[in-house]
Formats: structure tokens, C-alpha cells, sequence
């Protein structure tokens, strides 16, 4: 049952570690969930291309078995969920494609919530467990939700030091680009 959430938490945590080390990647707690949550989908990903060979995690069958009666193709969208799961990933990790991965995954989560609301109605198993009762599995999913939105707010925060200084933000060469007029003449 918590082994999603434990998949967040911990990559997360050691993100933060790394930021106290001085890794300036992950120097604030939000870089540092962002890029938790992006490992927590790599990991969820993959499950949705595990055959059922392996024991290990849930496999892409024990997630189409979750696919609700009314959603046609399920093995389709389990790949296809899948392949969205990981392209969120690698968005959140480029600070420039963050905000549009925030919002898709959020997209995403809330699009997935009807399978995880079925697979617990149904008492559908992942690899032989129970099935994630609502009572933990909905406020963990609005906590994906919440954390995806978040990154998509994160834009702000990029280190701006590595951008040209005729864009950089609170630089003069700012200033001077945006008005056309030189550097040092003020207003010429």
C-alpha cells in the first residue's frame, strides 16, 4: 500500500540530502519533490511494460485488470499511460519543460483516478496484494495531482545564470534589451 508513495518519498528525500550538500539542483524542497516525483513515475512506468513474468512489481496485465469495464482497449491504454508516465518524467527533470509536464501529468492523474477507484472497488490485486484501499489511495493520488501542479510552477526558480545576459532577469543588460537603448547611456 505504500510502496508508490515510499517510491516519492525516498528519491525525494535524498534529492533534498544532495541539495544540503550543495548540489544546487536540488537546493530547495521543491526541486527536490519535483525530481522525487519524476523517479516515483519512472518506477510506476515501467510496471505498465513488465510482463507477467515478473514478480518483482505489478505487472502490465495486473494494470489492465484495473481498466474499468467502459474504457475500451485496456492493454492499449496501459502502454499508452505508460509512455505518458515517462515522457512526465523527463519533463519534469528540464526546468523548460516542466510547467507543461506539471499540468499534462496532473491531467494524467486525474484521468487515471477512475481505474484506481474501480481497481479498489473490485478488490483488483497488484502482484498478488490487496488492492490499495480509497480511504489511502485517494488523497495519494490529489497528492500526484498537487505535486504536478506544483512543478508546473516551478519555472520561476530556474538558475538564470547560465542564460545570455541579454535575458537574464534583474540584469541591466535586461533592461537595455528590452528598450532598445545601449548599456551606460541611460537614456542616450
Amino acid at each position: 500500500m505504500f510502496g508508490t508513495l515510499m517510491l516519492l518519498i525516498g528519491p525525494t528525500v535524498g534529492f533534498r540530502l544532495l541539495g544540503r550538500l550543495g548540489i544546487s539542483r536540488f537546493a530547495t524542497w521543491r526541486a527536490s519533490v519535483v525530481h522525487g516525483l519524476a523517479v516515483m513515475l519512472v518506477a510506476t512506468a515501467t510496471a505498465h511494460f513488465t510482463p507477467p513474468s515478473v514478480s518483482v512489481m505489478p505487472s502490465r496485465d495486473d494494470l489492465a485488470a484495473m481498466v474499468p469495464p467502459s474504457v475500451p482497449l485496456p492493454r492499449v491504454m496501459v502502454y499508452v499511460t505508460g509512455l505518458l508516465e515517462l515522457l512526465g518524467a523527463a519533463g519534469l527533470v528540464r526546468a523548460v519543460t516542466r510547467p507543461v509536464a506539471g499540468i499534462g501529468l496532473a491531467v494524467l492523474f486525474v484521468l487515471m483516478l477512475p481505474a484506481n477507484i474501480y481497481a479498489a472497488i473490485e478488490n483488483i490485486p497488484l502482484n498478488g496484494d490487496p488492492a490499495t484501499p480509497l480511504w489511502f489511495r485517494i488523497p495519494e493520488q490529489l497528492l500526484f495531482i498537487a505535486i504536478a501542479l506544483w512543478a508546473a510552477t516551478t519555472a520561476h526558480e530556474t538558475p538564470h545564470r547560465h542564460w545570455p545576459a541579454a535575458i537574464r532577469p534583474g540584469t541591466d543588460d535586461t533592461v537595455a534589451a528590452r528598450s532598445e537603448v545601449p548599456p551606460g547611456c541611460g537614456r542616450c
